[in-house]
């Protein structure tokens, strides 16, 4: 009986960290792919500003608007957002309007 009870829960805890490395394994082969590579270019141009907004062509005066208002209030140097960021937000807006 109880080698029967060794038995199960070894193939139980088997199963069970085999499936949770498949788990991390997929999350790190895809999770790298969400974000862009290398940072921000010394001169932003129009497609970064579409990415920083996160806007495809074309582009309407109230998407604009919209973008920007959803990200500064997400990332305001006032509300404890980074200014970096901030300021990006608002050259892509600039460059865009």
């Amino acid at each position: 009986m109880a080698s029967a009870t060794v038995i199960g829960l070894s193939l139980l805890g088997a199963g069970l960290a085999g499936r949770v490395g498949y788990q991390m394994f997929r999350a790190s082969a895809s999770g790298a792919d969400k974000f862009l590579r290398g940072g921000f270019k010394a001169k932003m141009d129009k497609a970064e500003a579409l990415q920083v907004l996160g806007l495809r062509d074309p582009i309407t005066s109230n998407r604009l608007k919209d973008a920007h208002r959803r990200l500064m209030l997400a990332n305001h140097p006032d509300r404890g957002g980074s200014p970096y960021l901030a300021g990006k937000v608002n050259e892509a807006k600039a460059l865009l309007e």
